[in-house]
């Protein structure tokens, strides 16, 4: 008897069981934002990267939580994200933080530092070196919850209409440059400019600008910028990472189930490595796509280098002495830098000169 009562049972918890299950995922409520991106859809890393986290974020929830994507100008400006999804005009935005600098500077260490963390650091600063939780501190200020959701990995330094030989040459130099580099430069006499990927060619074309840099080979040769200049600079000193972010409207944040913030924070995460394979797959063809087609791969002189590093640094200890923000970020995140630069010189850079000197073999 109590065989048959165990087995009526089981048979019933079983059933249950496999009744609940949808049942649990039809109580989920379905949403439907929209999501304002800084990229046009040319370029299809950038803007491929938030049609990836859309695309993750549906997948895992069934497609009750949708996202419409949005290239820059669509619904917002390319450089206006912030305050969109500040003023929630939409929900979400992708973008790069040290677009807003003019805001306030501590937005560069959501994105890059000139002589900054390469990709791995930032990774490693956002997750384990107290990077999030002082951001997102910061971000409260601006209604926004920041979630990295991408990553360039080291960029180049972009195209010249002329040489650059000595320090002296930076000098009336009209660059567009994207976030705080741009202040270290006006140091050495540069001309900083702030425009749009889309807009770069016709900027270089007309003369408007003398120099731009974007991202790297893949992205640059979209953009055409090769067509119009020839001298092809690297390191990109100022961005040794580009951490780009999904922006949450605060209040849109809170009010999400905590799957749905575990989807979105999952999502994100899927999007910045799908971004960082992409770029490092692509980056190898393109640029000797450029080499090929003539263009002039040539190193950034080392006194160049040398100067913009002690001016970047006199504006970093600068900007702290004014504004307790960036202060509160800029001690800790300097002080991680260092001991990673430590650990690296005996692990990653130990190897990778050697693999280089036998890259042949």
């Amino acid at each position: 008897m109590k065989r048959r009562s165990f087995i009526t049972t089981a048979g019933v918890g079983l059933a249950a069981t496999s009744i609940a299950a949808p049942a649990i995922a039809q109580s989920q409520p379905e949403i439907k934002w929209r999501l304002a991106a800084s990229w046009p859809k040319s370029l299809d890393t950038l803007y491929g990267g938030a049609e990836q986290l859309a695309k993750f974020v549906a997948e895992m929830t069934d497609n009750k939580f949708e996202i419409r994507t949005f290239a820059g100008g669509e619904i917002v400006p390319a450089l206006q994200v912030l305050d969109a999804v500040q003023n929630n005009t939409v929900e979400l935005g992708h973008t790069a933080s040290y677009y807003y600098v003019g805001k306030d500077p501590t937005f560069t260490f959501d994105t890059t530092v000139p002589f900054g963390l390469n990709t791995r650091q930032q990774n490693a600063w956002m997750q384990y070196g107290g990077g999030a939780e002082l951001l997102r501190e910061f971000f409260k200020d601006y209604n926004i919850y920041p979630i990295p959701a991408g990553n360039t990995g080291a960029q180049m330094g972009g195209f010249f209409n002329k040489e650059i030989k000595t320090v002296d040459d930076l000098k009336g130099l009209k660059f567009r440059i994207g976030g705080w580099a741009g202040s270290v430069l006006a140091k050495l006499g540069v001309v900083p400019q702030v425009i749009a990927g889309g807009d770069l060619y016709p900027a270089l074309e007309k003369g408007t600008i003398d120099a731009a840099e974007w991202v790297g080979p893949y992205d640059d040769e979209k953009l055409g910028l090769y067509k119009v200049t020839k001298f092809y600079y690297y390191p990109g000193w100022w961005e040794g990472n580009a951490q780009l972010s999904l922006y949450v409207n605060l209040e849109k944040w809170n009010s999400l189930p905590k799957n749905y913030q575990a989807v979105l924070q999952a999502a994100s995460a899927q999007a910045r490595n799908w971004m960082i394979g992409k770029y490092d797959t692509d980056n190898v063809a393109a640029l000797r796509r450029l080499v090929a087609g003539g263009i002039k791969l040539l190193p950034f002189p080392q006194p160049v280098l040398e100067a913009c590093y002690k001016a970047a640094h006199e504006l970093y200890d600068e900007t702290a002495a004014k504004n307790p923000k960036f202060k509160k970020v800029y001690e800790p995140w300097k002080k991680f830098r260092g001991d990673e630069l430590q650990w690296f010189q005996v692990s990653e850079q130990s190897f990778d000169s050697f693999m280089l000197r036998h890259q042949s073999g």
